[in-house]
């Protein structure tokens, strides 16, 4: 069935059965994805998933339902189905639809030309990219990742007061995990890259970048356990913001599982640090121009010169405050339930270089790669324990990789002790629930670990 056939009938039968107000939502995701190992393409994928969920009021309550057929049968299944979980639902919070909001952004964040690129010629670029990677350097083992990735998404939003909204998107994802060995020290070194832009990825550059960055590792060297002032690199900057991105949600707020509590309008870091949520970003891969509630999506500032501006907030967390939503409404799939999530989030960046932020160091560590994020951070306390890859900085140089870290510290007082913000921004491969970045960062001071 036709979804506009789909969504008459349901919300016509729905209206049968005593609805006071409902949404459908609507999801499609086309993917192909392929992996090259020594020359030989490895894995190949596609797969396609669509589906469609409906919520809707029923005495008061709001129930949820969701399926992946557009039949008859569906539309019976989602009613009732709904129905019988508005009747067990305990949440004594209000909720309701979203009548929709005055105007909406007219953008588009779907690349025609990416659409048109044939799956042999993305093969073709990764089996390029592989070999040339092989050839590089007599130190290159080979790679345990080098993967492509391709999606395409389509949403589509309505309810029964009238609301219509619909946009697609789609991405570009290349993961590349090289492994160097020189005498008896191995190291790997990572390159990720999200695009939309199929033309712009140049074989050359992107081998060049990853091997050099596994070779980076070579020769590593322990350096004293001690608190340093720290480097943290972009991508590793935007993966631990990445991590504490939830302390802004006004439902982890809410739940007391952020410190955030009451700090709206309060200072919490340094003045010169801008929180950015940008879902209009064209080259954001969180982009949106309405959220899963058909909230229109708007560029705001979470913290402004230091001070905490707002939270993130849907319909439901921003009625128990008084305040209005904010867009931020998030649903996973069609499948998830409602909640609350960045879009393109992430520190905004300043005139200040790499290599200035590097030479400003007199002695100090440059972390590049953390990992361990999720068991090793607490967003509740703001503590966290994670190990670390990177180099000794001395004199305002790269000296040397070091072999172990472990780096701790809070990232509550991690905001206030950024001493300075690079020019350069990178974003957390992670996106799902937000698309997060950040320039290089220099801390102040962070305890490291070296073994």
């Amino acid at each position: 069935m036709e979804l506009t056939q789909f969504k008459q009938q349901l919300f016509r039968y729905g209206k049968e059965q005593e609805f006071e107000e409902m949404e459908l939502s609507f999801e499609s995701t086309d993917k192909f994805s392929c992996q090259i190992h020594k020359g030989e393409l490895d894995q190949y994928d596609t797969s396609f998933e669509s589906g469609v969920s409906f919520r809707g009021l029923f005495n008061g309550k709001m129930g949820y339902a969701y399926t992946e057929k557009l039949d008859n049968q569906s539309i019976l299944f989602l009613v009732e189905n709904a129905k019988e979980n508005a009747f067990i639902i305990e949440d004594e919070d209000e909720e309701a639809i979203f009548e929709g909001s005055q105007s909406y952004e007219k953008l588009s964040f779907h690349s025609d030309e990416l659409a048109n690129v044939t799956i042999q010629e993305k093969v073709d670029l990764l089996l390029k990219v592989e070999s040339l990677i092989r050839e590089s350097d007599p130190r290159v083992i080979g790679t345990n990742y080098c993967m492509l990735q391709t999606g395409e998404q389509k949403r589509v939003l309505a309810n029964s007061k009238g609301l219509s909204l619909s946009e697609k998107s789609n991405y570009l994802m290349m993961y590349i995990a090289v492994m160097v060995k020189d005498g008896e020290d191995v190291k790997t070194g990572q390159y990720t890259k999200l695009t939309r832009d199929f033309s712009a990825l140049n074989a050359q550059e992107i081998s060049r970048e990853a091997v050099n960055e596994a070779l980076s590792f070579i020769a590593g060297k322990s350096i004293a356990s001690k608190t340093y002032p720290v480097v943290l690199r972009r991508d590793a900057a935007a993966s631990l913001l990445h991590v504490y991105s939830t302390i802004f949600s006004s439902e982890d707020v809410q739940k007391g599982l952020s410190r955030l509590k009451g700090k709206e309008g309060e200072r919490i870091g340094v003045s010169t640090l801008q929180l950015v949520d940008n879902p209009l970003l064209e080259e954001g891969f969180a982009s949106r121009t309405f959220d899963s509630e058909g909230v229109a999506s708007t560029k705001r500032y979470v913290v402004e010169n230091g001070v905490l501006k707002s939270l993130f907030y849907n319909t439901k967390t921003a009625k128990k405050e008084g305040k209005q939503s904010t867009g931020h409404a998030y649903k996973s799939s069609y499948k998830g339930t409602l909640t609350v999530a960045p879009s393109n989030f992430y520190i905004e960046a300043t005139d200040t270089s790499y290599e200035q932020i590097i030479e400003s160091v007199s002695e100090g560590v440059l972390i590049t790669h953390l990992s361990g994020l999720h068991s090793g951070t607490n967003p509740i306390s703001g503590d966290f324990s994670v190990a670390a890859k990177g180099h000794y900085i001395k004199g305002g140089k790269v000296v040397s990789s070091v072999t172990q870290m472990t780096i701790a510290g809070n990232f509550y007082e991690l905001l206030n002790s950024i001493d300075l913000i690079g020019s350069d921004i990178d974003f957390a491969m992670d996106y799902g629930g937000g698309y997060v970045g950040s320039p290089t960062l220099k801390i102040n001071r962070l305890a490291v670990t070296a073994e």
